[in-house]
């Protein structure tokens, strides 16, 4: 009976197997609920968990998974998988969201850093003027993309493109939004350069002729995504002390809100982005 692994001698009350562990009383008893880590033995009488000393190595498995962010029912399904393919494409996958949580914290935390810094009167230096645009055309190309954040994307495909056809922009490139909406994700996007009247592209890339236009243009400092919608909050006040509309009108691109990068923004620091955000009005 003494060789009996299970005896009381070898056995370990909760307590005890918590401090080897580093695993508190209430999670062993979570994990004992969910079947993540069962005790040994249960007393019958009292509802004492004890735990075998080789029971301490899957308690490890566990703390590390848990400690890296996984949920109990993810640590039940991983444990089950060790030692397979799956189990190392799930650590990759898990490993890819940490990832993009901390760029999001990140970006967060410098938004509040200067939202902290930032004075009334750097607030209000955003410039909104209501002016009239003569007419002019920009080469463009098309696309749907998963978010704001990865127009990118478009101009990896379209500077290749400009540059292979030997098309000269004529000023700095922008980028129409054509949802009449905000959209959380596939956005519709052209990304633009103007160009001189009569230029010739062929496909990907198209032309579009843009007549004289009214537009308000707010000049904003600063990383797009705080920066734009800044932008966007000081044109609609401005609307409304003006008695302005805006102009969109269905597909006719001509109408729809576009933004201008002033400053190109692979020479550029973040803070010192200039972006300027034109809404044609009626």
């Amino acid at each position: 009976m003494a060789d009996d692994p299970d005896t009381d001698d070898t056995l370990m009350a909760i307590g005890e197997f918590s401090s080897l562990t580093r695993i508190s009383v209430r999670m062993l008893r979570h994990y004992d609920e969910h079947g993540v880590l069962t005790p040994a033995a249960v007393d019958a009488a009292t509802g004492y968990r004890r735990y075998r000393p080789q029971q301490i190595t899957d308690a490890a498995r566990i703390r590390r998974l848990r400690d890296v962010g996984f949920g109990v029912s993810a640590i039940g399904a991983l444990l089950a998988a060790d030692g397979t393919p799956a189990y190392r494409r799930a650590l990759h996958m898990h490993r890819r969201t940490l990832v993009e949580e901390a760029d999001l914290a990140r970006t967060r935390l410098r938004a509040l850093d200067r939202m902290l810094d930032e004075t009334t009167e750097e607030i209000a230096m955003t410039t909104v003027e209501l002016t009239d645009m003569p007419a002019h055309t920009l080469v463009c190309l098309r696309g749907t993309v998963a978010d704001y954040a990865a127009e990118g994307e478009l101009w990896q495909r379209f500077m290749p493109a400009v540059q292979s056809q030997g098309v000269t922009p004529a000023g700095p490139g922008g980028c129409i939004e054509h949802d009449g909406e905000f959209r959380e994700a596939d956005v519709d996007e052209s990304v633009f350069l103007p160009v001189a009247p009569g230029t010739a592209v062929d496909a990907p890339l198209h032309t579009v002729a843009v007549p004289d236009r009214r537009v308000v243009v707010a000049t904003v400092t600063g990383p797009y995504a705080e920066a734009i919608p800044r932008a966007h909050e000081a044109i609609a006040a401005f609307l409304a002390e003006h008695g302005l509309s805006a102009a969109r009108d269905g597909d006719d691109v001509t109408t729809h809100h576009f933004n201008v990068y002033v400053t190109d923004p692979s020479t550029t620091p973040e803070a010192e982005l200039v972006t300027a955000v034109h809404l044609p009005v009626r």
